[in-house]
Formats: C-alpha cells, sequence, structure tokens
C-alpha cells in the first residue's frame, strides 16, 4: 500500500517537472534571455520526465 503512493508521488513530480520546463522555456523565451542550447537542455528535462512518468504508469 505504502509503495503504491510513492508511486503515485513520483509520478505527480515527474508530471509537474515536465510542465515547469514547458512554462519555464516559454516565460524565459518571451523575456528574451535564453538561448537555444538552453531552451533544449531544458526541454530535453521535460521530455524525459514526461516518459518517466508515462513508464511508470504501467
Amino acid at each position: 500500500m505504502e509503495n503504491k503512493s510513492i508511486r503515485e508521488i513520483i509520478s505527480v513530480v515527474f508530471k509537474a517537472v515536465t510542465l515547469a520546463m514547458g512554462v519555464a522555456v516559454m516565460v524565459l523565451s518571451c523575456m528574451g534571455s535564453l538561448e537555444v542550447q538552453t531552451a533544449v537542455t531544458l526541454l530535453g528535462i521535460g521530455l524525459a520526465c514526461a516518459g518517466t512518468a508515462m513508464l511508470a504508469k504501467q
């Protein structure tokens, strides 16, 4: 029972990181203070978290 709740928390954290990385790239891009390499890195982190959350769901 306890393991299931930990898995749910981890899934929510990965989904939150995915959303946060997307929002961070958008905001920093609008502010004009974002380099392409940094944007790709942030979006890569978000994509990795999204993939992990989807794999953990199964």
